[in-house]
Order: C-alpha cells, then structure tokens, then sequence
C-alpha cells in the first residue's frame, strides 16, 4: 500500500515539475536562435552572446526589425542618460571611436564652463528604422526616435541658462547603428547622431 503512495507522490511531482517547466517557457519563451543580443550590445549588463541576423532585404523581416529597435531603444536611453550625466564608461561599448571622441569633448567642454546638465529621460513615443543597408560586411541602420526628456542647463551658481526643469519636451533624433556582420563582436555601435 505504501508503495502505490510513492509513486503517486512522484507522478505528483513530476507533473508539478512539468507545470512550471511550461509555464517558465511561456512567460520567459522560447529560444529559437535569432534572438537580438541585448545585454553587451545594448544595456551591457552580461556577457552571453547570441546570433544576429544580418540585415539583408531577405532576411530584415518584421520580427528582425522589431528585436533591433527593442536593443536599439534600451541602447537610445542608457547613451542619453549616461551622456547627461558625464558618464562615458557606462556606455563606450555602444560608441564608435569618432562618437566617443565626440561626446568625450563636449562633457569636457561643459565641465570647463562649469556648466551642469540636468536630463530626465521620460520615455520614447516612437522608434522607426528609416534606412538598413549592408555594405561588404558591414551593416548600418537608421533610426528616428520620438522621445519625451526633461532638460536643463544650469551654470555653477545654479542658475538656469537654458531649458526647464519642469517642462517635458518632444526631441526627434536620427541615430545610425553599424555592425561588422564577420565579426564575433555582438555589439551595434552608435555611429552618428543627428537632431
């Protein structure tokens, strides 16, 4: 009698083990092999590489469009909250040398000034792939953001010079990604911007 206890106590657990196995794979998904590499490319919070599909009129599908502009979004509000805040080792990983270079001297320029820029990003309205084209091995995408910031500019005595505090503004932003299709090297680099 015991025995027939046990094995309904293992069918029980197995069937429970099997439940949540399946509701983890609905919640979590399933991995099919294309899925866009967000975190070194993107929020760079781990190291676990996936492939990419490359961004041929073929194979730039829907579903590929929308797995890059999720990456690309995450990628818009770190370099925009970072580069506010004169953070550049948070996200030179998403910068290409001449960007990085870029960046680097306008925070030195405002710390000359000892000017200090307040940015509170609100969200994004609206992230559209403008442009994708592939040339030899390397692949380039434009994308026009809709984003709402709340900016200012303040001087060192605190006084604001431009911008306010308590306005949310629309910014359109033209950013260009580019990625080396033969590289191991997951990561898009942010190659140009433009208001």
């Amino acid at each position: 009698m015991n025995y027939s206890f046990e094995y309904i106590d293992i069918i029980l657990l197995a069937m429970i083990a099997g439940f949540i196995f399946l509701r983890l794979r609905g919640i979590l998904g399933k991995k099919t092999g294309f899925e866009e590499d967000l975190s070194p490319s993107y929020s760079h919070e781990a190291s676990e590489t996936k492939p990419t599909p490359k961004l041929n009129d073929d194979t730039f599908d829907e579903n590929a469009k929308k797995e890059f502009l999720k990456g690309a979004q995450v990628a818009y509000e770190l370099i925009i909250t970072n580069f506010s805040k004169g953070n550049l080792k948070e996200i030179k990983s998403l910068l290409n040398k001449s960007v990085y270079q870029d960046f680097d001297k306008a925070i030195k320029e405002k710390k000359s000034k000892n000017i200090l820029s307040e940015t509170t990003f609100i969200g994004i309205d609206s992230a559209e792939i403008k442009d994708h084209q592939q040339n030899k091995n390397m692949i380039e995408v434009t994308v026009e953001f809709v984003s709402e910031i709340i900016s200012c500019i303040k001087d060192k005595d605190n006084r604001i010079i431009s911008g306010d505090p308590e306005k949310i503004k629309k910014v359109h932003d033209i950013w260009k990604f580019s990625k080396d299709s033969n590289s191991n090297n997951p990561n898009w680099f942010l190659i140009d911007t433009q208001v």
